[in-house]
């Protein structure tokens, strides 16, 4: 009788129990169409948010903080000639203290430089402190950036500025009002003091005209100008007028014995002055075109280039008949 044969364990590994059953739902993805959506959405708010930040950059909507190397301070010619050396130390203390509380402005002249529009004073402040002592808070300066249409803008707002936080001298503004025309900013004079002074009544309109003609006539022989005081300005004025040699006399007083300060610049200016009767403003009014008249107690002036022996004849004819009339 044949043997049976006996079936041997399997010795592979075993099978598993759960295999065959049914697992967890895969997770499925969003369709491609929402995940595009999305994508768009996000890319489209951070354009939007760049866009606004961009423009509320370049419309000085911003205070931006910028290194002071940055900043050309001698971008535009300052109205403002000096710092009074109490009012700079009283800015340094308030700065140190709490910080910078109004940024300056600034216009982007490219290439990471900014030239300065106004706030001279802060950006000196902040300089001087950089330099004596070191900490790095001093040498970043907030600033908004301003994008004037041209120089002349430019200008007005640095006038603007420092007409409202501190009286400028006349002729701090008559020096301004020269150099814009000769930058050609404007046409004339007259053009640039009603451009940048505006709002200033006609009479001190009137008086930054005088100190322009101050300016060009003896800007660079004067040390002390922004002490000039207004009366003494409007004499020197009014002596050039008179005189056309008085500037040069005035500039080589000066140059022979250079002022050691404002007042003794002052003492010169005056001396000079009343040497030289020429130069003072002329007397009385002028009746008529070439004669003026100017009536004193006891005395009667006729002087002008109308002024002869014809009408000293028919003056003496005149006071004949009025006394012949009496």
């Amino acid at each position: 009788m044949a043997r049976r044969k006996r079936l041997s364990p399997l010795t592979g590994p075993a099978e598993d129990p759960s295999a065959g059953l049914p697992g967890p739902m895969p997770v499925l993805s969003r369709p491609p169409v929402a995940e595009i959506a999305a994508a768009s959405a996000s890319q489209a708010a951070l354009e939007q948010l760049a866009d606004e930040v961009s423009a509320a950059r370049r419309e000085g909507r911003m205070v931006l903080s910028l290194p002071l190397e940055a900043i050309e301070a001698g971008h535009l010619l300052r109205d403002r000639m000096h710092h009074d050396a109490e009012d700079m130390a009283a800015l340094k203390a308030s700065l140190a203290a709490r910080g910078q509380q109004t940024p300056i402005e600034v216009t982007d002249l490219g290439q990471g430089r900014y030239g300065l529009i106004s706030g001279a004073r802060r950006l000196a402040a902040l300089s001087d402190l950089a330099a004596e002592t070191g900490e790095p808070r001093f040498g970043q300066v907030l600033c908004l950036l301003r994008s004037p249409e041209g120089a002349a803008e430019a200008y007005l707002a640095m006038v603007e500025e420092n007409e409202i936080r501190t009286d400028l001298s006349f002729y701090e503004r008559g020096r301004l009002v020269a150099e814009a025309v000769r930058m050609g900013l404007f046409a004339d004079a007259a053009a640039a003091v009603k451009g940048l002074f505006g709002n200033a009544p006609p009479a001190r309109r009137s008086k930054i005209l005088s100190f322009v003609a101050l300016h060009r006539a003896l800007g660079s022989a004067l040390r002390f100008p922004t002490a000039i005081p207004e009366k003494l300005g409007l004499a020197i004025v009014a002596g050039l007028k008179a005189d056309p040699d008085l500037a040069a006399r005035l500039s080589a007083t000066l140059q022979k014995t250079p002022p050691a300060d404002a007042e003794a610049e002052r003492r010169l200016i005056e001396r000079a002055l009343r040497k030289a009767p020429a130069a003072l403003a002329p007397r009385g009014r002028e009746v008529v075109p070439g004669i003026r008249l100017e009536a004193r107690k006891g005395r009667l002036v006729l002087s002008g280039e109308g002024v002869g022996p014809e009408l000293a004849e028919a003056l003496e004819a005149f006071l004949a008949a009025r006394g012949r009339l009496r």
